[in-house]
């Protein structure tokens, strides 16, 4: 594929998934403002717990072949036969066990409705597996327009249950129903629309090929969900499920940012970069300007995300969710050293180099457990947060080290890659902070001054952060404007 071509595709790549994940977070988001409106704190607290459970058993379900395949140059189709199958048989075999130790979570959490909600909670990392391999053929081929209509069309439709079932008073249950519908509909889409059928073959040789990366990819993989989980565990173990439900409002919104980001880059990018491993200069090449693009998408906009935090929970739950505030405005900060940490991993991914992801995945859950320990005595959720703050910086320094050693991309260029970007992400939020803004009653939900308020900050954040990489004459922004505008 020549080089206009390529370019051409990964523009069409990464603009269907842009839409989709901005379509995503829209729709996921306006059946997130009903639902935090319509439930408890409780009822978020007993979902949370079970998120901890499902995110575990969706890993093993994939077992890091998934992402092999994404970064293998050429599967064939035993390869994905052989992953489809592999995953097929490890989701029954998981939630198999879960079922039968349902009533331990419960007891564990000292909540009996547990039982009943997990072993329907569960179903969804079955129904997710059935479309992982569909998900990774169309990835790998720069093909993602159905996997963008697959998430409208599944989210609009479980939005709809979930929303249903919380005006009726089935309370945290409209979540799970909500849970299951998502991933049931996902995967039917992509099967309607993908147009490949596994064979009836589990070839050893496949997953010899794979196994390397895979088993790399499951263990980062495994420590990073476990890190990323652990904080909801400990929370609704020894704080409170009100507690845990006011930690989960703040991560769910604030991730809503710093996910969609990484998983545009990921999905847009790796096949791209995998496709050019072996000529060093064209890596080097793509690496900065993926570099500097990821820094324009999220630096600047999590920043005034995290400074608007205020204006945004007023405008959506009114005074509800107010313990949640801090939470998140530090919690969208971390999200930009996350998107950074993943972005370098997946530089040392397309390289094949599964040993240094773990690496990175040692570091990242060595620095998180040293924080969680020197802070969850305090009992106070805030401190917790500052402490994942502080790991992830920490993080976020040894994974540029690392990727920098394993790519031959200087340290030095990571750090100018950034350095407008964070400029910009200062001015524009000192802007925010400084500009006045109506006051009044904000006890109820879109109100109209905390509307004004959001829309004042939310403009003149936005203007700042462009005014000032306009100033210091960015090209990215130039670019973006001209990608925006199809030229």
């Amino acid at each position: 594929m020549g080089d206009s071509a390529l370019k051409s595709r990964t523009a069409s790549t990464l603009k269907w998934n842009s839409i989709d994940r901005i379509a995503t977070q829209v729709l996921y988001g306006v059946s997130g403002i009903f639902l935090a409106n319509l439930l408890s704190k409780e009822d978020f607290g007993l979902v949370g717990v079970l998120a901890v459970f499902q995110a575990f058993a969706i890993l093993f379900v994939d077992s890091g072949f998934g992402s092999a395949l994404l970064q293998k140059k050429q599967p064939d189709e035993d390869d994905y036969s052989t992953v489809f199958w592999f995953n097929l048989a490890v989701s029954i075999a998981v939630y198999a066990v879960l079922f039968f130790c349902a009533p331990a979570i419960a007891r564990f959490f000292g909540n009996e409705q547990l039982v009943a909600m997990s072993r329907v909670m569960f179903l969804t990392f079955v129904l997710t597996g059935l479309g992982i391999v569909q998900t990774n053929r169309m990835m790998k081929r720069m093909d993602v327009k159905q996997i963008a209509i697959a998430d409208l069309i599944a989210l609009s439709l479980s939005a709809a249950v979930g929303i249903w079932l919380a005006l009726a008073g089935f309370g945290a249950w409209a979540i799970v129903w909500q849970s299951v519908a998502l991933a049931a509909i996902k995967s039917a889409w992509l099967w309607l629309t993908g147009r490949w059928c596994p064979r009836f073959v589990f070839s050893r040789r496949s997953i010899r090929d794979i196994r390397h990366i895979g088993l790399s990819v499951f263990i980062s993989q495994f420590f990073n969900t476990l890190f990323l989980n652990i904080y909801q565990f400990v929370i609704g173990k020894w704080y409170s499920l009100v507690q845990l439900g006011v930690y989960s409002q703040a991560d769910k919104w604030s991730k809503m940012g710093s996910a969609s980001l990484s998983q545009i880059l990921t999905s847009s990018f790796v096949p791209l970069l995998a496709g050019v491993q072996d000529d060093r200069a064209t890596f080097h090449r793509y690496m900065q300007r993926i570099d500097r693009f990821a820094a324009l998408l999220a630096i600047p906009a999590l920043t005034v995300l995290a400074a608007c935090g205020g204006a945004v929970f007023h405008s959506l739950f009114g005074t509800k969710w107010d313990m949640a505030v801090p939470l998140f405005q530090l919690l969208c900060l971390r999200g930009i050293g996350v998107v950074f940490i993943s972005l370098y991993s997946n530089f040392m991914m397309s390289l094949g180099k599964g040993r240094e992801i773990v690496v990175v995945e040692i570091v990242k859950d060595a620095t998180t457990a040293v924080a969680l320990l020197a802070t969850v005595f305090s009992l106070s959720l805030d401190v917790l947060v500052w402490g994942q703050v502080a790991a992830t910086a920490a993080t976020w320094i040894a994974t540029a080290l690392l990727a920098s050693r394993t790519t031959g991309y200087p340290l030095s260029g990571f750090l100018r890659d950034l350095c407008p970007f964070l400029s910009a992400a200062a001015v524009a939020a000192l802007a925010v902070w400084l500009v006045p803004v109506p006051s009044g009653d904000v006890s109820a939900p879109f109100n109209l001054v905390s509307l004004a308020s959001l829309a004042i900050e939310g403009v003149v954040g936005v203007v700042a952060a462009l005014l000032m990489l306009k100033l210091m004459g960015v090209a990215e922004l130039k670019e973006f404007r001209r990608y925006l505008t199809k030229r």
